[in-house]
């Protein structure tokens, strides 16, 4: 991170579309919440809320009938969102995660074939990198692409796909040339309706219900030649490029679900009174609030200095956004599991949503690269 950090400011309308998001995430997807969460379902009312307003996938550029809002907006989006219901943010998040990969390196014309319907919000869009075998060692994968004339046909599963259930478009990582290792993986865009595709059935989670997680079938995927993201051996290093501007969307998830845990443990404490004063009034209570509101704004600038990076580029771009992600992720972590103990045995209960917040928060230390990937990472950079 060194001297040529990225500086960043909050402008105007980065804080009146922390308002507008706040105001909808209030009306439209809180009340929800818990109902998406106990029965596992799509949250459609947040969908809709927040395609009405284009706040969907605020970062696809202008030219493809996007917002094209910068990074810090689109973090401040999924953080207030997830403050109030983490599977609701990732909507906008994975649509940037599915769609970046596009933006940064597929040709002029799969752009406005694929681009302008996730913008509209007619369409989203998942991203299919990880597979059962090959998780933090994704560059192991099996799935295969071979050229077959005027197609590509791709073989084999993936796993772990985020809103794989809800996508129209997927963008696929698979093996072209296994001779040659990461240097050997393309990424090709796939629709749902590609003869030989399917989505597998939904896990079982821990948390983030709302949010379909499901497998990826390729038999003899047969999709058009023009559909490859760039060229042919170059989707392992698209992939990692686009973590570096998506990794710091995790970090906001995780900034706005321990935010929204610190308000309800404030309200609960101030209210709850136990011999005979507020639970708020003991010094032990307090020093726990101050340290959880010290962390989240680190971690909140920390992820604003990773997302204004990815405009400006940079070599730290990777260790930033690395930081940005792997910090606020584990803070978020510290953040919700000290809400619940704030809460008591209420906290234990479905009553009040710390517990679900405290379950949501934990896949943020795991998705998009472990927190143990991240610090090696980092320390890549660090030893270079």
């Amino acid at each position: 991170m060194g001297n040529n950090a990225g500086l960043y400011a909050l402008t105007d309308e980065h804080e009146a579309i922390r308002e507008a998001v706040r105001e909808i995430a209030e009306r439209e997807i809180a009340p929800w919440a818990a109902e998406v969460d106990a029965d596992s379902r799509y949250p459609v009312e947040a969908q809709k809320a927040l395609t009405a307003a284009g706040f969907h996938a605020t970062h696809i550029p202008e030219a493809y009938g996007g917002e094209g809002a910068d990074a810090i907006a689109t973090c401040i989006v999924i953080e207030e969102v997830a403050r109030v219901d983490v599977s609701a943010s990732l909507i906008p998040a994975v649509n940037k995660l599915g769609s970046v990969p596009v933006i940064l390196s597929a040709s002029e014309d799969l752009k406005q074939k694929v681009l302008p319907s996730i913008a509209a919000g007619d369409a989203m869009i998942s991203y299919g990198l990880s597979e059962r075998e090959a998780g933090s060692d994704a560059a192991s994968m099996r799935t295969r692409a071979r050229r077959e004339g005027d197609s590509w046909v791709l073989n084999g599963t993936k796993a772990w796909i985020t809103n794989a259930s809800v996508s129209e478009w997927f963008t696929v990582m698979a093996v072209t040339d296994p001779e040659k290792g990461a240097n050997g993986i393309s990424a090709f865009v796939v629709h749902r309706d590609d003869p030989g595709f399917a989505v597998g059935p939904k896990e079982k989670k821990m948390g983030i219900k709302g949010s379909p997680t499901c497998e990826l079938y390729f038999t003899d995927c047969t999709i058009p030649a023009d559909r490859i993201v760039g060229e042919p051996g170059t989707g392992f290093k698209t992939a990692l490029r686009t973590l570096d501007f998506t990794r710091p969307t995790i970090g906001a998830q995780a900034v706005g679900v321990a935010q929204g845990a610190l308000d309800a443990a404030i309200a609960y404490t101030k209210d709850r009174r136990q011999f005979g004063s507020a639970v708020s009034d003991f010094q032990g209570v307090q020093f726990m609030l101050a340290d959880m509101a010290m962390k989240i704004e680190a971690a909140r600038h920390l992820v604003y200095v990773a997302a204004a990076r990815g405009e400006t580029g940079g070599p730290d771009l990777t260790m930033v956004s690395a930081s940005a992600k792997a910090f606020a992720s584990d803070v978020a972590m510290q953040v919700t599991t000290d809400a619940v103990q704030l809460f008591g045995g209420a906290g234990y209960t479905q009553d009040f949503p710390v517990e679900r917040m405290m379950r949501d928060a934990k896949i943020t230390q795991i998705y998009e690269g472990t927190n143990q990937v991240q610090r090696m990472v980092i320390a890549r950079s660090l030893l270079k």
